[in-house]
């Protein structure tokens, strides 16, 4: 039992109660520590909750309010928190290991160093969870909001599926947005196998290629990817440079980038800075 006399005659009374159906309210209550593994605790109100340092492995969280909770450090190997409400929570180094959110609810969510490592987060809602140093290796998403933050120290090996993004990336201390393709790539660099599926199906994307010496607003190349409804369905995806010749003229450049055999280094940008390139060009070789 937990520490906390409160909590403890509270998990008593709920678990000695004749009624199966009544739903336990630890809502505010102390329970670091406790053991609640194999515990049954679908659609419990653990708001504001303490479950810090708590032992969840394999504990049946479905549609459980754990808004305003901090589970710090807790155990939730393989447990299943499909459809839970995960609001405003704290799931610092957390180990979520093996563990089951689909059609979960995470928003405004602490979960810097926790572990996801082969966890399911199919159709999940990730909004403004902070993801720096978290481990997602193995997990697998589908159709999942995943506006997250994320650093170089999260791990993202093996993750696959399909999500939503914008994402922010933490660099030098500052947020930098990142969607569509450059969200992709993101990823898939560091050995993911994503797709992020709200670019527009009928959109064009600009990329700058630069380097130490050829900055953001003074790019060695432009490159752009187009993309259109392809008759009978899907999307059509067209890949360009724009060369020397001043005209725009196909590239294998993002093709191998993706592949791992493209070392250069691009930017997304947008279509004023991308036409400003192409006057700049224009303007010298002219």
């Amino acid at each position: 039992m937990p520490p906390a006399p409160e909590a403890a005659e509270a998990l008593r009374a709920w678990s000695d109660s004749a009624d199966q159906n009544v739903t336990l309210d630890a809502s505010g209550l102390d329970l670091s520590h406790a053991d609640l593994s194999g515990t049954d605790l679908a659609t419990s109100l653990l708001i504001e909750t303490n479950l810090s340092n708590a032992r969840l492995i394999g504990t049946d969280l479905y549609r459980a309010n754990l808004a305003l909770a901090v589970l710090d450090g807790a155990d939730l190997t393989n447990s299943s928190l499909v459809k839970a409400d995960i609001r405003d929570t704290s799931l610092q180094r957390a180990d979520l290991t093996g563990a089951n959110l689909g059609s979960a609810e995470l928003w405004k969510v602490n979960a810097r160093s926790t572990s996801l490592r082969n966890s399911v987060l199919d159709g999940a809602g990730f909004l403004q969870v902070e993801l720096q140093g978290a481990d997602l290796r193995g997990a697998s998403a589908r159709d999942t909001s995943f506006e997250v933050v994320l650093d170089d120290r999260t791990v993202v090996e093996g993750f696959s599926g399909s999500i939503f993004g914008p994402a922010r990336v933490e660099e030098d201390g500052s947020l930098r947005v990142i969607a569509g393709l450059e969200l992709e790539l993101w990823l898939n660099d560091r050995g993911a196998s994503i797709q992020v599926i709200n670019s527009p199906v009928d959109s064009t994307t600009y990329f700058a290629l630069v380097s130490d010496d050829y900055p953001r607003n003074n790019p060695m190349g432009l490159v752009r990817r187009r993309t259109a409804p392809r008759l009978g369905g899907g999307v059509n995806t067209s890949d360009e440079v724009f060369t020397r010749n001043l005209r725009w003229e196909p590239t294998e450049y993002l093709r191998l980038y993706e592949l791992g055999h493209n070392d250069d280094d691009h930017v997304e940008i947008s279509e004023p800075e991308a036409n400003a390139f192409i006057k700049m060009v224009t303007r010298k070789n002219s």
